[in-house]
């Protein structure tokens, strides 16, 4: 085995994040997934609680682990990357080791699209499986999308800008108060993704009570573009309901409203993350014909977890 230096930088150089974000488009083009998090990558860049783990050999690094802090009653989260020159050596185990152990009692170390060699690292080091994310797909052009009328007292429109944030915070802290990533959105988690340059403020769709202008809902949408792996595709990035507004039929509007729209981009197919345990959420997007494409699996060592 190669030798190699593990190290925990309070926080990541311009340097080291550069390696590290090479690091991740290798791994992305090797494996056909994205080995860690959208937040994980805006995270490259954050001073503690976030903690950092390189894996570097004669100065270059060739692992990351990034810790998410556990925060109220949810475990801290990390991912783990490995330069895809470089796997088979004992990195990878050891940056889940390190991490598991940095994190504390029941961190949790997700495996995205849970690939063979993310499993025998779980398998060496006695993890199991504590959650599962699940990626849906389907096609824009069929089936063809329903039709949903806007209930009586509701109105449809899109993102007015920064005057809409703090409506978005706080209908997402309610619908996701659940979620240890997505419930815990702050400005700076709005201000980072408006920033972005795939960001439409056309493409963020509100539900609003049509007498007080209270959000009931939102369905913000993402488009990725072509790369070598593929055509542009859309997502259903978050889709969250009031739960003071739940019942009305409003995931339905507003989900079928942003995929008329990502359709009207001339996009032709869409994904979506949910939880594999949101019974509700399955239904909705069962009877819109979104099928399983791959699932993201968070592995702990902790007992009853």
């Amino acid at each position: 085995m190669d030798e190699f230096d593990l190290s925990s930088p309070p926080r990541l150089s311009s340097e080291q994040q550069a390696q590290v974000r090479a690091l991740l488009d290798r791994a992305t083009a090797v494996d056909g997934t994205a080995p860690v998090s959208e937040q994980a990558v805006h995270n490259l860049a954050a001073d503690p609680p976030v903690g950092h783990l390189l894996a570097d050999r004669a100065g270059v690094v060739v692992g990351y682990a990034g810790i998410e802090p556990a925060r109220d009653e949810h475990p801290a989260m990390a991912e783990v990357a490995v330069d895809p020159d470089f796997r088979g050596r004992g990195i990878g185990r050891a940056l889940v080791a390190a991490a598991l152990a940095a994190g504390g009692d029941g961190t949790r170390v997700w495996a995205h699209g849970d690939l063979p060699a993310a499993r025998a690292v779980a398998s060496r080091l006695g993890l199991r499986p504590a959650r599962e994310l699940l990626q849906l797909r389907r096609a824009l052009d069929a089936p063809e999308l329903p039709d949903v009328p806007t209930p009586d007292g509701v109105v449809l429109r899109t993102y007015a800008g920064s005057a809409d944030d703090a409506e978005l915070l706080r209908v997402n802290a309610a619908a996701f108060d659940w979620h240890p990533e997505q419930g815990a959105w702050t400005q700076s988690e709005i201000d980072e993704r408006v920033a972005e340059p795939w960001f439409d403020p056309a493409g963020l769709f509100i539900a609003a009570d049509a007498g007080t202008g209270a959000m009931l809902g939102f369905h913000w949408t993402k488009v990725h573009p072509a790369s070598a792996d593929g055509p542009a595709i859309g997502e259903v990035y978050v889709v969250a309901i009031d739960p003071a507004a739940q019942g009305r039929g409003l995931g339905r509007l507003l989900t079928v409203a942003g995929l008329r729209y990502l359709r009207e981009r001339g996009l032709g197919s869409v994904l979506l993350y949910t939880e594999a345990d949101n019974a509700a959420a399955l239904h909705t997007y069962d009877r819109l014909a979104f099928g399983r494409f791959h699932v993201d699996v968070a592995y702990t060592d902790s007992e009853g977890e």
